[in-house]
């Protein structure tokens, strides 16, 4: 579906059909959002729990390169060529995934038996119901894919359930909420483009693969609970760094250390907090409820995002990146209490039991 809405506007002039640039651009969103989901539910599945940090590490390296082949690498197609050439090549570079899907196997998966009860009810109301045809394979797939992922989630967590999902939406709060000012806050400061382009963006990728890295064999060899601690208290002391360039100026030196800091600990954080997110889950319900978890870790951030320009604008850079380390204090606090309450080295996974024949919703 990206391919072929890739390919769309490749052969679509917007001057006279722009229009069919939106069609074509809707449809991208969508095969996108949906692929997201599965190769979350994928990388999740392919792998077992302990190489949950290696697989997060492995997709964020992943993730970064492909940014910058659609962000700069399109941009000097462009240059070259026109957008058509651009667009087409992107859509040329979706194959590599179609190969690999057609190259790989199902992961296959782990379904406890208290999963497999749950099915079962399922099963049997759907034999007592009256519906049939259309009505009933709809209830069989909404039941399968809505109800059984939350209702799992909840039984298995019971009261912590609330703690964890607020959790989720404050962890990476601070990286969100200060990482939409950036460049404005360079280019405020003095830097030319160049050093942004060249620290910021080239450099910046570097060491937030480094991070990444790092944060993966980090979480093989400490667990889960320590890094999650460690990184929730390093994205704060490392914004403090931005209030610090604030009152430097624009000096290479203090760029480059502010921008090494801020996103090893960020490919630190975001490698160590996926390999979270995907203990959590049931590998019954892997897609729907990593979905969730993935929709909340960023819909709070991005609602505040939106009013930093005029806090920024009321208090100066230098508070402003002093407030972006506060907001990430309550994460501190929650990972402290999840480790005792929830502990995420010792969370109900389900067992080697049986491999999972098929979810009701294919019954």
């Amino acid at each position: 579906v990206i391919a072929l809405a890739l390919t769309g506007i490749a052969l679509t002039d917007p001057r006279e059909q722009l229009w069919l640039v939106a069609v074509w651009a809707v449809l991208a969103a969508f095969g996108s959002a949906t692929q997201d989901i599965a190769i979350d539910a994928y990388r999740i599945e392919a792998v077992s729990r302990d190489r949950q940090g290696a697989m997060a590490a492995t997709y964020v390296f992943g993730y970064r390169v492909a940014l910058l082949a659609a962000g700069a690498g399109a941009l000097h197609l462009a240059a070259a060529g026109d957008w058509s050439l651009a667009y087409g090549t992107m859509a040329v570079l979706m194959a590599v995934g179609l190969l690999t899907t057609l190259i790989i196997r199902e992961p296959e998966v782990a379904v406890n038996a208290h999963t497999w009860e749950m099915e079962q009810r399922v099963i049997d109301y759907l034999d007592r119901t009256r519906h049939r045809g259309w009505r009933r394979d709809l209830t069989a797939w909404f039941i399968g894919a809505v109800v059984g992922p939350f209702a799992d989630f909840w039984q298995r967590f019971g009261a912590a359930a609330l703690a964890i999902l607020v959790f989720i939406a404050v962890f990476r709060i601070s990286d969100i909420f200060m990482g939409v000012m950036a460049n404005p806050f360079y280019l405020d400061l003095g830097f030319s483009k160049a050093e942004i382009a060249n620290i910021a963006a080239a450099f910046g990728l570097a060491m937030t693969l480094t991070g990444a890295a790092l944060g993966g064999l980090l979480v093989m060899r400490f667990g889960i609970l320590r890094m999650l601690i460690f990184t929730a208290i390093l994205a704060p002391l490392t914004n403090l760094t931005f209030s610090w360039l604030a009152l430097l100026g624009p000096q290479t030196y203090g760029l480059v250390f502010a921008i090494m800091a801020d996103n090893i600990s960020g490919g630190l954080a975001i490698s160590v907090f996926i390999a979270y997110l995907s203990s959590l889950t049931n590998t019954a319900y892997t897609a729907t409820q990593y979905a969730l978890f993935s929709s909340i870790m960023t819909l709070p951030g991005q609602f505040l995002a939106g009013f930093t320009g005029l806090l920024a604008e009321q208090v100066g850079w230098f508070w402003f990146f002093i407030f972006a380390a506060a907001i990430g204090l309550p994460a501190i606090v929650l990972a402290m209490v999840l480790a005792r309450i929830a502990h995420p080295d010792r969370i109900p996974r389900p067992g080697r039991e049986r491999s999972h024949a098929g979810a009701a919703a294919r019954r």
